[in-house]
């Protein structure tokens, strides 16, 4: 398993940058000083044991400064826990560039090498979400959620599939039925063998209205909890207009446990993917719409930017006076999210959290 070369002998004065290139079963590391010279590498199992291997092996060839670890948010959560929790500075980092590994090739120690290079020159420098917190909490119940309203969906898609191709007297009696009375009326058949094709439609039926409402009994037990926890997290953001719990729940995932990482409200924007981008050509001077950073906090931002449009004067004032002003929808909606991001970060800077799952607290600016 262990990889160890080129151990330093000036450990005691050597200022050490690591990375670590993270995959489920192993960590490969790899540790340079602050010139560049490469010190060595070494792969670690992907366990506790592992994580406090791995680190005093950093440890024995310098003074480390810094760690830039690959998959922070998957397979390197446990051990940038850990070196946290060791009081180390963990840097995100992205996987290298798909240009380069064509280049010089692809393996897990010149990965972790890259890593560490990336981190020295401040190419990495993101700090990665600390994932201890209730915000954690509601990013998991929310993959629940959505994980559960996409299988009720399909199971509604399929009660329809089979209705439409049912015997004639079955597709008859429930054609015109909603898909909240269809599921009550299926899921009151009774059970019986399959024989033919109406005994099997019924069959079918009967078990995907069940299937139905259990994961409809799900979602909602799910939603109760999470209302509870970004009730308690986010009051103020949730008094917003056009916030509610499924928007704050969305924006503080993207945030994360340790929203101080986010230096201003432009790093924020560019996070939701609704900062400015220059579009400017020749005599034309304009910015079009982002479509990078968290897809998720854009829907979010938009949904709230959808609300506003209808119900608030503020924003038809503004739209109106945009429009005679020359910009498009697109661009109007651009500047509304932008606009709702700054509101939204103002409010997100003060989310200090207790960690290890304790409770997180939220003051308005």
């Amino acid at each position: 398993m262990k990889e160890w070369t080129m151990k330093d002998p000036n450990a005691n004065s050597t200022r050490v940058v690591g990375g670590v290139d993270t995959h489920k079963d192993t960590h490969t590391a790899a540790a340079v000083d602050i010139t560049g010279r490469r010190l060595g590498s070494a792969t670690f199992p992907a366990s506790g044991p592992g994580y406090v291997e791995l680190l005093a092996w950093l440890r024995s060839l310098g003074q480390v400064e810094r760690v830039g670890v690959e998959g922070t948010g998957s397979y390197g959560s446990g051990l940038a826990s850990h070196l946290r929790r060791e009081g180390l500075t963990v840097v995100e980092v992205n996987r290298p560039n798909r240009q380069a590994r064509r280049r010089h090739g692809k393996s897990d120690t010149a990965d972790a090498e890259a890593a560490a290079r990336a981190t020295l020159a401040g190419e990495a420098s993101g700090t990665p979400k600390a994932q201890n917190g209730t915000v954690e909490a509601i990013r998991i119940l929310r993959l629940q959620r959505r994980s559960a309203i996409h299988a009720r969906t399909k199971a509604a898609n399929q009660l329809q599939a089979v209705v439409s191709t049912a015997p004639e007297p079955l597709r008859a009696d429930v054609r015109e039925l909603s898909l909240t009375a269809l599921v009550a009326w299926a899921s009151k058949l009774r059970k019986a063998s399959p024989t033919d094709a109406a005994s099997a439609s019924r069959a079918v039926l009967r078990g995907l209205a069940h299937r139905w409402q259990l994961l409809h009994a799900e979602i909602a037990t799910l939603d109760e909890a999470l209302e509870t926890l970004v009730k308690s997290v986010a009051p103020a953001m949730i008094a917003l207009r056009g916030v509610g719990i499924d928007v704050a729940g969305s924006l503080l995932v993207a945030a994360g446990d340790n929203p101080e990482r986010l230096s201003s409200e432009a790093s924020f924007a560019a996070l939701c993917g609704v900062s400015p981008i220059d579009a400017s050509s020749g005599r034309q001077h304009r910015h079009r719409l982002n479509r990078g950073g968290n897809r998720d906090a854009n829907r979010a931002l938009w949904v709230v930017a959808l609300v506003r449009l209808r119900c608030d004067p503020r924003t038809r004032i503004y739209v109106d006076r945009r429009t005679r002003e020359g910009l498009s929808k697109p661009e109007i909606l651009r500047c509304l999210k932008r606009y709702i991001a700054r509101e939204v970060f103002k409010l997100l800077r003060p989310l200090v959290g207790a960690g290890d799952g304790a409770a997180v607290s939220m003051r308005a600016a």
